[in-house]
């Protein structure tokens, strides 16, 4: 079989398993679903399973960075938009990014005990911090933007209020809209980053 055929064919593979374990996580949770559930699952045999990632973790880790590469576009700053206005389009993009990845965010959650999905958590959680950091830079670069907290500080009020705990708490656990906490946080958010001038 030529070599290139023999990578298609693997890499379909992976592709299939990836695209059965997304399910099956987040339906059993981490600690429940096995290997061989997986393999099931994916049409496989359990030993192909191991060869092509060598662990459930991995498998995790796949199906987390799948779905990372599948919604790559990210939120881009319209150059125009006051301080206000670029902060709000942020929130509602980053909160729908939340909503939709949720499902694997508590996998990783609820699995935290584990050392493998407790550093694929803290990945997460860098990333996230990472991706915050670089809008509040944008945002200290608008009129208006607070002197009374350090761009630390901001970077971090912005990560606790779009944190997937929080919609945990807010959306699944009291049944608020997506809408409802987006607007909460836009509305807390611009209070605390550009404050109303003290005449």
């Amino acid at each position: 079989m030529p070599v290139g055929s023999r990578s298609a064919r693997a890499e379909a593979t992976r592709t299939r398993i990836i695209d059965a374990a997304a399910p099956l996580f987040v339906g059993s949770g981490y600690r429940e679903t096995t290997m061989s559930a997986l393999a099931r699952a994916a049409g496989v045999a359990v030993q192909t399973l191991y060869l092509s990632f060598g662990s459930k973790a991995a498998v995790l880790e796949a199906v987390l960075d799948a779905d990372a590469e599948r919604h790559r576009s990210g939120w881009h700053p319209r150059s125009a938009a006051d301080g206000p206005a670029l902060l709000r389009g942020y929130v509602e993009y980053a909160a729908a990014e939340v909503a939709r990845r949720h499902p694997l965010d508590a996998v990783l959650l609820a699995a935290a005990a584990d050392p493998d999905p407790a550093e694929l958590l803290d990945r997460a959680r860098r990333a996230a911090l990472a991706a915050h950091a670089r809008v509040v830079d944008e945002l200290a670069e608008r009129p208006g933007f607070t002197t009374r907290v350090s761009l630390q500080r901001a970077t971090e009020m912005i990560d606790a209020l779009l944190s997937p705990e929080v919609y945990g708490r807010l959306v699944v656990g009291h049944d608020w809209t997506v809408p409802d906490w987006t607007e909460w946080a836009v509305r807390l958010l611009v209070a605390e980053l550009f404050p109303p001038a003290v005449p």
